[in-house]
């Protein structure tokens, strides 16, 4: 099996069948040469959202709703598992995924209206469980700031996942969040290779930039922790020492660590770069991922999805575990978003 290389910057070269439409396009040489263009542009389209809040009952993840400022990302990691999603839109997970984007521009207006209703509780509001809020179009569409300047004035705690060192610009709303206890950071960290990360997060940040946004925000006061995810066999897992070492020498207080995941058409796609770009390895790579994964390439079980299973998912954990207890990220310092600080501008907060 043979694959192409990407276009450059983007992380896959194809656009698998949307699982959802009742048709299928097939490509075809006809015998007409035609050059392709060796830069994919990027595409942003507009939505008026209804609502902002997702709501989720997932076991596996520390929170109960979640905020996403865009749909698909430019940031082109050929592992995500939020590729899948674009189907419900229309689009491919493929290349769709990352050159044809969605917006929500009023996000923060249809915030501060969910907000504002009587019967919310406050929880910890995890902002790009799904896409990285601070992709590069947020450069210009400034959707997370503004969601950060609603939360801020209502004194609504929140989480954050991100690989962009984008984030640092909003430092200023962020210290002030951090003052108030109202803010927890996780920088999502990959490996130290530049070049691995050129091909497996064609757009996201480098390496050092990451660790540098980091140092930055401990100085400034905001607690920030390192997602080493995914950890893929064969690719990256070597790193996994280093990624946490590093990390803790730039200020990290925590850590946590994802297997890959590979659900629906992530799959095929992840198949393909394997062979664009680790032809020889492929096979060895995809074997442990099927011990991981109970023979197959994914299992979504609750309680195993998010670490995996088998030889090869004990060992990783027993590594990072150590690592861990070596580095002193162990310790469980407990830092409690405040939601008793919660409080809508023109209400009175409660007396008890």
């Amino acid at each position: 099996m043979s694959a192409s290389l990407p276009p450059r910057g983007r992380g896959t070269a194809t656009n698998p069948h949307n699982r959802f439409a009742p048709n299928r396009s097939v490509a075809e040489d006809d015998g007409w040469y035609q050059e392709v263009p060796a830069t994919q542009g990027t595409e942003v389209r507009i939505e008026k959202a209804k609502t902002i809040i997702a709501r989720n009952t997932s076991p596996d993840i520390p929170f109960d709703r979640s905020i996403n400022p865009y749909r698909g990302c430019e940031h082109g990691c050929i592992y995500c598992y939020a590729r899948p999603s674009h189907a419900y839109w229309d689009l491919s997970p493929g290349l769709d995924f990352e050159t044809k984007l969605i917006a929500k521009t009023n996000a923060a207006d249809v915030l501060e209206e969910q907000l504002s209703r009587r019967g919310y509780r406050c929880a910890p509001i995890a902002l790009g469980s799904n896409t990285d809020p601070y992709q590069p179009i947020e450069r210009e569409q400034r959707i997370t700031r503004r969601i950060l300047e609603v939360l801020l004035r209502y004194r609504h705690p929140l989480t954050i996942v991100t690989k962009g060192s984008l984030i640092l610009r909003d430092l200023d709303l962020l210290a002030e969040l951090a003052q108030r206890r109202l803010v927890h950071v996780m920088i999502s960290l990959t490996t130290l290779d530049d070049e691995l990360k050129r091909i497996l997060e064609p757009r996201a940040a480098a390496p050092k930039a990451r660790l540098r946004a980091i140092r930055v925000m401990r100085e400034a006061g905001i607690p920030v922790g390192v997602l080493c995810a995914p950890m893929i066999p064969m690719i990256n897992d070597s790193e996994i020492e280093r990624l946490l070492s590093e990390a803790h020498a730039a200020g990290a207080q925590q850590a946590a660590y994802v297997m890959l995941r590979l659900p629906l058409e992530v799959a095929p796609l992840f198949e393909e770069w394997l062979q664009a770009h680790y032809p020889q390895r492929a096979a060895h790579v995809l074997s442990l991922v099927r011990q991981s994964r109970g023979g197959e390439l994914y299992d979504s079980q609750f309680g195993t999805r998010m670490r995996g299973e088998g030889p090869f998912a004990d060992l990783l954990a027993q590594r990072f575990s150590r690592a861990l207890k070596r580095l002193g990220l162990d310790r469980r310092e407990g830092y409690r978003l405040d939601c008793d600080a919660f409080c809508p501008p023109g209400r009175q907060m409660p007396l008890i």
